[in-house]
């Protein structure tokens, strides 16, 4: 069992002397006991000729799993410095071939050659060369080459002994998958059923046919979904034909689902590239710049909003004061509304009719800005001695959460169909858009309540 390792600054100077004496055995000491991630870790605190120094000790799949765990720009700088043979015959030979795949996928056109040329297992070279050749989101890009197959003609003699050839490759033996004879799927076979069936019984009189697959051209996210609803650990992937030419496992699609969290989460805090904080300034400003530059442009165009309606706001200043609270509340219920829709799109939830949905939102926005509307207008009516004002807080905020709750959900909905990422809606753009046409319609109203009484 291998404890819970913590970096301590005495352990780091310690190895830091170690590796400055390059003394290789002492080193190797200090490594023996941790796991991959840990040693990843280290990383970050070495300059890259330490790290070279240590990740060079690394033997078979401790040095393969260390270089998987990296991040990925840390991986880019230590790579950049490793011959191409050594990355074949060190790292990327104790890989499966959809993790080598992925750091493979990561180098430069030359680097990637020399890498590709050093693989002494030419079918292996070749699976890993199919692998990139699909998108990396889709079903063919997540999915590993290592799995066990059975031919349904053969006997449960025969099929045991070419699964102990084939368990050579495979880490993880979850499912055992049937082919025909054209290699194409017919379902699975379970572990069990053969151990206690007899050795002369063929493997077709025992498959189970209730199979669930995808092609290489499922995205990640049905991928991800399928295996959410059916609680799977491995999914199988097949061509177009339904030849099975791989498979997905669970760790792959924890790590997509992961990196897409990450992706939604900055493009809805406004950032337009996946970005790390280690990137340089210049990467960091490129990805946030867009963005704020929409933020300028709407903070331009509600001041341009305020200077239509100055006049109103000279004689009414009072009304100046409950700006904040409009726009507040129209952007907080716009990212509600459209992140609700931008979940149940990311998990492909039924939503219903684009027209039901908007009814249902309505219905809750109605509810929801009665009660604060409620609210305000208490507020008002008893701390100030302005009647239209108290009336016109009260309805615009009304009208604003109303509006908001329908926009919210409508953009999403809309950019979905357009093939466009909807988690847009859920940052900087639903904001923006409120604050004007919140702000838009609560003078307009001010206007109209003040011209009433």
């Amino acid at each position: 069992m291998v404890s819970q390792f913590e970096l301590t600054k005495e352990y780091l100077d310690k190895l830091r002397e170690v590796v400055g004496a390059g003394n290789e055995s002492k080193a190797k000491e200090l490594l023996q006991d941790l796991h991959a991630v840990d040693i990843a870790e280290l990383y970050n605190e070495l300059n890259i000729k330490e790290a070279r120094f240590l990740y060079l000790l690394l033997e078979g799949e401790i040095a393969a799993d260390v270089l998987a765990e990296l991040e990925e720009d840390d991986r880019e700088r230590f790579l950049k410095v490793i011959p191409g043979k050594v990355i074949a015959r060190q790292f990327i030979d104790n890989m499966d071939t959809d993790d080598a795949a992925d750091i493979i996928g990561e180098l430069s056109e030359e680097k990637k050659e020399d890498v590709l040329q050093h693989i002494d297992n030419v079918e292996r070279a070749g699976d890993i060369v199919d692998l990139l050749s699909y998108d990396e989101d889709s079903a063919g890009g997540l999915m590993g080459k290592e799995l066990i197959k059975v031919n349904e003609n053969w006997t449960i003699m025969k099929c045991l002994k070419e699964m102990s050839k084939q368990a050579e490759n495979v880490d993880e033996v979850y499912y055992v998958y049937v082919v025909d004879d054209n290699n194409k799927l017919k379902g699975t076979i379970s572990l069990k059923k053969m151990l206690l069936t007899k050795n002369t019984t063929k493997i077709k009189d025992i498959t189970n046919e209730d199979v669930i697959y995808v092609k290489t051209d499922t995205s990640g996210e049905e991928v991800a979904n399928i295996i959410d609803k059916y609680d799977l650990v491995a999914l199988p992937v097949v061509d177009s034909i339904e030849r099975l030419i791989g498979r997905i496992t669970i760790d792959d699609v924890v790590d997509f689902i992961r990196d897409e969290a990450e992706k939604d989460y900055q493009m809805a805090s406004g950032i337009s590239e996946d970005i790390e904080h280690s990137d340089k300034v210049f990467v960091i400003t490129r990805a946030r710049l867009p963005w704020l530059l929409i933020g300028l442009i709407g903070g331009i165009l509600g001041a341009l909003v305020i200077s239509q309606y100055e006049g109103d706001l000279k004689i009414n200043p009072q009304m100046a004061f409950f700006i904040p609270l409009i726009a507040a509340m129209g952007g907080n219920v716009g990212i509600q509304s459209s992140a609700i829709v931008v979940q149940g799109l990311a998990r492909s939830l039924d939503l219903g009719s684009t027209g039901a949905k908007i009814f249902k939102e309505f219905l809750v926005a109605i509810i929801n800005g009665a009660v604060l509307g409620s609210l305000i207008f208490a507020y008002n009516y008893f701390l100030t001695d302005d009647y239209a004002l108290t009336c016109t807080v009260s309805l615009a905020l009304m009208i604003v959460i109303l509006f908001a709750a329908v926009f919210g959900t409508l953009i999403p909905l809309v950019l979905h169909r357009m093939k466009i990422d909807p988690a847009l809606a859920t940052g900087p753009f639903i904001t923006t858009m409120n604050d004007i046409i919140g702000l838009f319609l609560y003078l307009m109203i001010g206007r109209m309540m003040y011209g009433l009484f």
